[in-house]
């Protein structure tokens, strides 16, 4: 539709009509024509008035969507076609490896493969937007939703969000096999107090803006179609109401122009928060905030249209929102074609097709992390293995939030290893109480492969939990199986980093496989066996206990730093019984062989203003396999006018090395890589000194010092 037809279609709409344009509803409320549903009395609404909102959530499948955009446009005046979003987060039927996985992989063009692939199956099922990626900057796992999130990292955070927008929507959100990517959650809501999900946020302005909101600016830059409000405050203000927020800050200083929608019921619980009086209240300063989709709320539903009658809220501020919504919908080519790709024909052609297939298993090779390995691995295929745990069989290793995915194509574990090693002879226990006739057939294998952590039940939204350390069933597993046989390689499942000190202490070689999605234990398989060399990074530190969290590699420094010593040093700022620093650090992550690095090169030791610096090093594959390096550049500035971290993540290059192959590679340094938000809040660069280091993860020592000149 053109542009000027869209304007005349809102000039013709009534208050209602507008209002109505701006109200998602999930599945439940769309039954019979002519029926008022449970849910549609609870909000008050007349049996039609379903099918005249703008949008739905949580549906999917080719045939009842086309059915159900036949139904809601038959019911709206203007035969408006409503928009169908739904949480395809990593990946529809096909599940891919959960977020922090991909965030794993150290790899963009692999985050943007997957969010491809996922778009492709979901348009086909008739999907119209996804709700992702979730660019929450994630440092303490006590937070269900770290499975959710790409890391840890601002710049790693940011690679992600404009990959995974990209691989979601392309150049041409209209095209077939694209979707509208929904970026969420705004601001900060990876940073509850307590890691308590759905609490506050208590955030200082220079943490939020260095921190947390460079990877929803970097989404936004990338041209993602809505962003997602989040259930948290920022300032002590719901996000979703919050002015400042979302006007100034997104639409303003972003530059957003796009679709904001409210998260789950977010605008109506702003009354239990205490900062609005009723709905009406809550509506009026959303609106006015510039949140423009209601999910699944009644606020705007009950209330804009009187608020605008009585004077209360300005007309403009409801055709702006309307607006927004129209183009969406014109964007995404749904005047012309309703249903865009959703088709059975579709459907059947792209979910589990065969490149879908081939992704998810090279995504969970390339995404898990080998944290040990004392020469344990890679397994030879002629000994006797025993294979033990619960979640060697257990289907529900997926992820929480791949709705759509049908468990039962789940390829677990143990049907991995007997298709990567058909001719295996592996010993199957499958629970985590073995008898001891099992423990005395473990005692005389010739390695053991053991997992451990959590399926994907105790992760994901309101899973929060006081203490990661691993569950006590397990690890009085891993010491019984450790008492009978030494050769023992750990796998760890999960969506978030748990506490694994025992582990990391004993173990002969340990894999964090995360939770790998449909095929991805195939992956896993052929990493176990040396089909393929690990090279997944942690996009998150894992630390020693939950009394360190939250935790990052980019801390500052204090007044009172620890020295370079091992144990407690008193007066200075450490604890009594644990190190400061992460069991695993950020960026950590073996592979079968030794990438070896140069001395750093710098072109020049000053960066005069307005030029750049180039900062090399070579690259070897120490190791007799095919390697993939993801070689980092971290930089640290000395002195500030505001504290500043110890280094952060500036660079990340990806190279494919050849047994014996040594390749250079080189970072050019300049002035914008160098800013950050001063004491007035100015977003400058300042002269003096830096230190850059290029290595294999965040704490590599192999640096270079260089100046700035003003």
């Amino acid at each position: 539709m053109k542009t000027d037809e869209l304007q005349r279609l809102l000039e013709d709409m009534t208050l209602e009509e507008k209002a109505e344009q701006l109200v998602q509803l999930h599945g439940g409320f769309f039954g019979d024509v002519g029926t008022i549903t449970g849910p549609a009395a609870e909000f008050s609404m007349d049996a039609d008035q379903p099918y005249r909102t703008g949008s739905v959530l949580g549906e999917a499948g080719a045939e009842h969507l086309r059915d159900l955009q036949d139904r809601m446009m038959a019911k709206q005046p203007h035969g408006i076609p409503a928009l169908f979003m739904a949480d395809v987060i990593h990946g529809y039927k096909t599940a891919f490896p959960v977020p922090i996985a991909i965030g794993s992989g150290f790899d963009a063009e692999l985050a943007e493969e997957i969010a491809s692939l996922a778009a492709e199956e979901a348009a086909a099922a008739g999907v119209h937007v996804t709700f992702s990626p979730m660019v929450d900057l994630v440092r303490d796992s006590r937070w269900g939703r770290c499975m959710e999130s790409t890391g840890e990292d601002p710049y790693l955070n940011s690679l992600m969000a404009k990959a995974l927008v990209k691989g979601f929507q392309g150049d041409d959100v209209s095209k077939p096999g694209k979707v509208a990517a929904c970026v969420k959650h705004f601001a900060a809501y990876g940073a509850p107090v307590a890691g308590r999900d759905y609490n506050v946020t208590e955030i200082c302005e220079h943490t939020l803006f260095e921190d947390y909101l460079k990877p929803y600016r970097a989404a936004v830059e990338a041209g993602v179609k809505l962003v997602m409000t989040a259930f948290n405050t920022i300032d002590r203000k719901p996000c979703t109401t919050n002015k400042r927020l979302l006007r100034d800050v997104l639409r303003g200083d972003m530059g957003f122009d796009g679709v904001v929608i409210s998260d789950y019921n977010a605008i109506g619980e702003t009354l239990n928060h205490g900062s609005s009086y009723d709905k009406a209240d809550a509506a009026k300063k959303a609106l006015e905030a510039g949140c423009d989709i209601d999910m699944m709320s009644d606020c705007y539903l009950g209330s804009v249209v009187r608020l605008i009658r009585e004077g209360e809220l300005d007309e403009k501020l409801l055709d702006e929102a309307v607006w927004r919504v129209l183009v969406l919908k014109n964007e995404l080519g749904l005047f012309e074609n309703p249903y865009k790709d959703g088709s059975p024909e579709n459907e059947k052609r792209v979910i589990f097709s065969e490149r879908h297939r081939e992704l998810g298993r090279r995504a969970g090779a390339e995404t898990a992390v080998l944290l040990k390995n004392n020469g344990i691995l890679p397994l030879g295929d002629s000994g006797k293995i025993a294979v033990v745990g619960e979640l060697t069989q257990d289907t529900r290793i997926v992820g929480s939030w791949s709705i759509f995915a049908d468990t039962s194509k789940t390829v677990t574990l143990k049907n991995a290893l007997c298709e990567v090693v058909p001719n295996g002879k592996f010993v199957f226990v499958g629970n985590d109480d073995p008898t001891d006739e099992e423990m005395a057939e473990i005692g005389v294998c010739d390695a053991v492969i053991l997992a451990v952590g959590e399926n994907e039940i105790p992760t994901g939204e309101s899973m929060s939990v006081a203490d990661i350390s691993l569950n006590k069933a397990h690890l009085r597993l891993f010491e019984r199986v450790m008492s009978c046989n030494k050769n023992t390689v750990v796998l760890v499942f999960g969506g978030r980093p748990l506490a694994i000190p025992e582990i990391a202490e004993k173990a002969p070689a340990i894999v964090e496989a995360w939770l790998p999605g449909t095929l991805g234990c195939l992956g896993i398989a052929d990493i176990l066996f040396g089909k393929k060399n690990p090279c997944g990074r942690l996009s998150m530190s894992i630390p020693y206990c939950s009394g360190q969290l939250p935790i990052s590699y980019s801390q500052f420094m204090t007044g009172r730093p620890k020295p370079k010593t091992d144990g407690f040093v008193r007066y200075v700022s450490n604890y009594m019984d644990v190190p400061n620093h992460p069991l695993y650090p950020f960026g950590y992550g073996l592979s079968y062989g030794e990438a070896k690095y140069s001395p750093v090169r710098l072109s020049a030791d000053v960066l005069k203003k307005g030029g750049v610096i180039t900062a090399s090093v070579d690259v070897t594959n120490d190791g007799g396999m095919e390697m993939k390096e993801a070689v980092q550049l971290y930089i640290r500035d000395v002195k500030g006018s505001v504290v500043r971290p110890v280094r952060e993540l500036k660079g990340l290059k990806t190279v494919r090395l050849m047994p014996h192959e040594t390749k250079t590679v080189s970072f050019e340094i300049d002035e914008p890589m160098l800013r950050f938000y001063d004491a007035d809040m100015n977003f400058v660069s300042e002269p003096g000194e830096f230190v850059l280091w290029i290595g294999h993860d965040s704490g590599t020592e192999n640096g270079r010092g260089f100046r700035v000149e003003g």
